[in-house]
């Protein structure tokens, strides 16, 4: 198959040749059908973040199973699925208390120590899978825990967004910050991971939604997802202009940036007593 692989750090991808195995007991074969490209892909690819290379890049995806494990229950040929780079063991602490996105225990998901790698270069080279998935070639291989069922009708290019940007937003909503019905909120950064968090801080029942950002149609889209307000960074101090508002700032902020600039906004448009949560890779 072909796969998209990082050879160095910084770097570009390279279309290559890739040998992809059989599925192991608890794995599952998938054909691609969408990847989406997420920003912290982006961090790895210009260096700002290491791991060990050569490495097939991407994890927000959507596909078809082909085949499965010998173990795998969940799904089955023919299924449609995303894939969840918060990929978990199930038996440690952490994931028996409810918090698998935290789980430790990566060894649990992986291939036994002297087993064949799943993905070998065109020279015989092992190549590692980012985030343990691997999603930008046409084909992964991974263990059942990372794989998700989806209906029929989800449109695979659309779901393949909930394994990271969907997920990694409207956590940080539900799962972290924990907002309350009637809350101020103000969300920092309207792209993938931000209009998520926009969305869930709409559900659980904002009473208030402001939305930063510095490009219009991100702010109009914000708009369209439930914010009531919303800031252009670029026109006006954000904090200042939050504070102003709200009338001493909001009990959650959150930033879906990665910015110090911005994490420090996050930080000054905090009412006494709020919460601020740092979704951005820093």
């Amino acid at each position: 198959m072909k796969a998209a692989v990082l050879n160095e750090i910084p770097g570009q991808l390279e279309i290559e040749e890739v040998a992809i195995d059989k599925p192991g007991p608890d794995e599952v074969l998938i054909e691609t059908k969408n990847s989406g490209l997420c920003h912290s892909d982006l961090h790895f690819m210009e260096g700002h973040w290491q791991m060990k290379l050569p490495v097939v890049m991407g994890h927000e995806a959507a596909g078809i199973v082909e085949a499965v494990g010998e173990n795998v229950r969940y799904v089955k040929p023919g299924d449609r699925v995303i894939t969840c780079l918060s990929l978990f063991c199930g038996n440690c602490d952490l994931c028996l208390g409810g918090r698998m996105s935290l789980c430790q225990n990566y060894g649990a998901t992986a291939r036994p120590k002297g087993a064949p790698s799943r993905l070998t270069s065109k020279t015989g080279v092992e190549l590692g899978q980012f985030a343990r998935l691997g999603a930008f070639a046409e084909q992964m291989l991974v263990h059942q825990n990372g794989v998700v069922s989806v209906r029929e009708e989800m449109p695979l290019d659309k779901a393949a967004l909930i394994g990271c940007g969907v997920t990694t937003g409207m956590g940080a909503v539900f799962r972290t910050a924990r907002i309350e019905p009637g809350s101020t909120v103000c969300v920092i950064g309207a792209g993938g991971v931000g209009l998520s968090a926009v969305q869930g801080a709409r559900i659980a029942g904002a009473g208030r939604l402001i939305v930063v950002d510095i490009t219009k149609e991100k702010l109009d889209m914000a708009r369209k997802l439930g914010a009531t307000d919303v800031i252009n960074g670029a026109e006006v101090d954000p904090v200042e202009a939050v504070k102003e508002m709200t009338k001493g700032g909001v009990e959650y902020a959150f930033e879906a940036i990665g910015l110090k600039k911005t994490v420090e906004q996050a930080w000054g448009m905090l009412a006494v007593g709020g919460t601020a949560t740092v979704i951005g890779m820093m």
